[in-house]
């Protein structure tokens, strides 16, 4: 019974191989990456040149610290990440460094833009009921809702992990309507993206 078991596990795990190989969800997954490589390293030599020749970024985020709100920072955070995610989160990485709790301001950080990916999902389930929007973002996220209609949760764990706009990914979810369960399970990868970002630009800022 047991070895029956495993042979249905080890078939079904098989199937789904070849199905993520023949839609194409491995090369997705090789192109992100590739093209995540290259603007990444970029940003790195150029925020260490800037740093460097130009400006001290740790005073500008010192300054930062010093004339908005903690609570004021976070609510803009925030707002971003529920709405198509307009801002970079490693700028509010970098600013948490300079908070008097670090590690609390990141992992606030990290909890804010997951609840902002859920509810991002939401305001995709919402805008099915809003034709007019509805057109306009089937028309801007048409890469988005195909890939996601093929892979489900998995392109959620891409959007959580990878340099993607992780509530454009949530909310193309919710349009298709993605069963929620799967939308929390692969969307809690954001912490493991915010805990590595976090460990790698804290040792940048001084």
């Amino acid at each position: 019974m047991k070895r029956a078991t495993k042979i249905q596990k080890k078939s079904r795990l098989k199937l789904l191989h070849q199905y993520y190989s023949y839609t194409g969800f491995y090369a997705f997954i090789g192109n992100s990456l590739k093209k995540s490589i290259l603007p990444v390293f970029f940003t790195i030599v150029g925020v260490v040149l800037f740093n460097k020749y130009i400006y001290n970024i740790s005073d500008g985020l010192q300054y930062m610290t010093e004339t908005f709100s903690d609570t004021g920072v976070f609510a803009v955070f925030f707002a971003s990440e529920s709405f198509l995610g307009l801002l970079p989160p490693e700028i509010f990485i970098a600013w948490s460094k300079k908070t008097s709790v670090p590690i609390f301001s990141l992992g606030l950080l990290a909890i804010l833009s997951y609840v902002g990916g859920m509810i991002s999902y939401f305001i995709g389930k919402a805008i099915l009921k809003l034709n007019f929007i509805k057109s306009y973002l089937e028309n801007k996220m048409a890469k988005h809702l195909k890939n996601a209609s093929k892979w489900g949760g998995f392109l959620i764990a891409i959007g959580a992990l990878f340099p993607l706009p992780f509530s454009i990914t949530c909310m193309a979810g919710g349009m298709i309507k993605l069963p929620f369960k799967q939308v929390l399970l692969y969307g809690s990868l954001r912490f493991v993206r915010f805990a590595i970002y976090g460990v790698a630009i804290f040792q940048m800022i001084k």
